[in-house]
C-alpha cells in the first residue's frame, strides 16, 4: 500500500487547537464526517502525532492510500462541509493551505526486513 508521512509546525499555542481538532475527527463529533472524507479520498489509513520539539510543536502525520496524490487532491479541492473545515484547520494551526496545493515529502531511507536495499522514491 502506497503510504506518505510528514511533519508539519504547528503555528505557536496552537497545539491544543491541533489536538482537539483531531480529537474530534479520532473519537468526536466530526466522526462519521471525517471517515465519510477519507473514504471518498481512498485514504484506508491515517495517524497523527503531536511531538513538543525545543524549535516549536510539531505534527507527525501518515497516511496510506492506493493513490496519494489523487487523495490529496480530493483534500484540497473538495466542496464538502467538512473538508472545508478540515482546509480552514489546517490553515489555522500549521498556516498550510492545503487548495494552493501540497508538496510531498521525498523519501531517502526505507528500510524493510524483507526487502533489503533503499526503495525507489
Amino acid at each position: 500500500m502506497p503510504a506518505i508521512a510528514f511533519a508539519t509546525l504547528l503555528s505557536p499555542g496552537r497545539a491544543e487547537v491541533d489536538r482537539l481538532a483531531m480529537e474530534s475527527c479520532w473519537r468526536g463529533k466530526r466522526r462519521e464526517a471525517y471517515e465519510d472524507a477519507r473514504r471518498r479520498a481512498g485514504i484506508t489509513k491515517e495517524s497523527v502525532w503531536l511531538q513538543a520539539t525545543p524549535s516549536g510543536d510539531l505534527a507527525v502525520v501518515y497516511i496510506e492510500a492506493d493513490d496519494i496524490g489523487r487523495a490529496m487532491v480530493v483534500i484540497g479541492e473538495s466542496q464538502e462541509p467538512f473538508d472545508q473545515w478540515f482546509r480552514e484547520c489546517l490553515q489555522d494551526v500549521h498556516g498550510i493551505a492545503l487548495a494552493a496545493g501540497f508538496a510531498a515529502p521525498v523519501p531517502v531511507l526505507d528500510f524493510d526486513v524483507d526487502r533489503p536495499g533503499l526503495a525507489e522514491p
